[in-house]
């Protein structure tokens, strides 16, 4: 029998930390031999001892740890991958909201460990990835918006899957026109963030709105309209559950992988 990955999460106080370690609880191909938190008094979650965050370098080692798993926020995350990479162990990241020079970080971890990173690890949104661009191409000159809706905690806007299906839908649409496309008013990719007072859609424009309410876990739609018709496509998480067994079967796949940067696509055997 295979040995399972040996994992480290940290945030494990976190919405995906206790996920991550309530979903691994129940799975024979992951063992966490490491949590780590930022709140001292916390206890044990799901059977997890919980360790200090400070502790997380020395203890990647001392632990053995093949992959971490960070769903944490993008500061610490840059340290805990840099720490990964440091001890020749693979990352997996969820976290969301980097900017351009935390990215670079990320990149440059890559050069030396596997890193796998993704906006989403719900299958159904791979899925959604896959067949927008498609559509998009399919349906040339049709208006798009993408509204994405999220619980009010949800610290950044839009969120990071919408960000990645912005790209495949903003991609298809460059690629319409060096095809001999043509369009007057706005370029592709030119995106507005909602809507207020005079504001007469633009050709070409991407509508991008951001909803924060309740506990709501994550609902992405792409609306393409025109010629008399509608398309909506649409995925929504019940639970986030599924966004951590995604992250714990990228981790289980990444293991021992060549450094490289990866996403959740090479998981599911995408391109």
């Amino acid at each position: 029998m295979t040995e399972p990955t040996r994992v480290a999460i940290p945030g494990a106080t976190g919405r995906m930390g206790e996920e991550l370690l309530a979903e691994a609880a129940g799975r024979d191909d992951v063992e966490v031999v490491l949590a780590t938190t930022r709140s001292p008094e916390a206890g044990p979650i799901a059977g997890v001892e919980l360790a200090g965050a400070d502790g997380l370098p020395a203890l990647l080692t001392e632990r053995d740890v093949d992959v971490l798993v960070d769903f944490t926020v993008p500061e610490p995350c840059i340290e805990a991958v840099e720490a990964a990479a440091d001890a020749d162990v693979d990352v997996v990241v969820g976290t969301t909201g980097f900017d351009s020079t935390e990215t670079a970080a990320l990149r440059e971890a890559s050069e030396r460990t596997a890193l796998l990173k993704a906006a989403n690890f719900a299958r159904g949104v791979q899925a959604l990835l896959q067949v927008v661009g498609e559509a998009a191409s399919a349906m040339e000159g049709y208006d798009a918006e993408l509204i994405e809706t999220h619980h009010n905690g949800k610290r950044d806007a839009p969120s990071g899957t919408a960000k990645a299906i912005l790209h495949e839908l903003e991609g298809a649409r460059e690629a319409g026109d060096r095809d001999g496309g043509d369009r007057d008013g706005a370029t592709d990719g030119d995106r507005v963030h909602g809507r207020e007072g005079h504001a007469p859609r633009r050709d070409g424009e991407v509508g991008v709105h951001a909803v924060r309410a309740g506990d709501i876990t994550g609902i992405h739609e792409v609306l393409l309209a025109g010629n008399h018709e509608e398309l909506r496509l649409t995925h929504r998480a019940e639970d986030r559950g599924v966004f951590a067994a995604g992250a714990l079967d990228a981790a289980v796949w990444l293991d021992g992988q060549p450094p490289g940067w990866y996403d959740f696509g090479d998981v599911l055997g995408g391109d």
